[in-house]
């Protein structure tokens, strides 16, 4: 865990080596939360709040569009209860056991390192909205029915809409997640989920 904690600093620290090249009015810095929950299922809970380091860089500017790329360190803190036991089938080894297992609420920690495209459409002086897409890796801290522990992906899309007051922009960016680990384990159903969050971001 510390090991893949240090690549993801490394890997940070050369993004803002590279940006600290280019025009510094071109970046903004800020902070979101969001909360969340599944999609109505019979199988599954999964509820979570999440907080987000945003680093934005404006590549291109037209007329009507601004494009963005966004790094997004996140830390997710969710609960998760199997409702359908029979979601662990016969074949599963020790499927008795795992179904006494899963059934119980748990505590889930992920940590994600969110790399996001965004295009934005500005409407007046003052606000905005866009469209926001974003993939990155991720490490979960517990095994579930749907997905073991370990090295997982995230994917998120996002619209949004901004109100920027001299410096400082205020988001609010409704949007839907989905969690797997793209077949690279045994585990693989993963979670769905319909996420809302708000942020505050600096313009450099």
């Amino acid at each position: 865990m510390i090991r893949k904690l240090l690549f993801v600093i490394m890997f940070l620290l050369c993004a803002f080596v590279a940006f600290a090249q280019v025009k510094k009015e071109n970046f903004a810095i800020g902070f979101n939360y969001g909360i969340g929950s599944e999609f109505p299922n019979r199988n599954y809970t999964f509820a979570n709040q999440f907080y987000k380091l945003q680093l934005y860089y404006r590549l291109k500017e037209t007329k009507h569009f601004q494009f963005e790329i966004l790094i997004q360190p996140e830390v997710n803190f969710a609960t998760h209860q199997l409702l359908n036991l029979y979601f662990v089938k016969p074949e599963t080894p020790d499927y008795i056991h795992k179904r006494e297992e899963y059934t119980k609420l748990k505590d889930i920690h992920e940590y994600v390192l969110n790399l996001g495209f965004l295009i934005r459409k500005p409407i007046g002086k003052i606000f905005s909205v866009y469209a926001l897409g974003s993939i990155g890796p991720m490490i979960t801290d517990t095994e579930t029915e749907r997905m073991t522990n370990g090295f997982a992906f995230a994917d998120v899309f996002a619209l949004g809409i901004s109100a920027q007051v001299n410096q400082f922009r205020f988001d609010v960016r409704p949007s839907v997640r989905h969690v797997s680990n793209a077949g690279l384990n045994s585990e693989n159903a993963g979670y769905n989920t319909k996420n809302i969050e708000i942020g505050i971001s600096y313009c450099l």
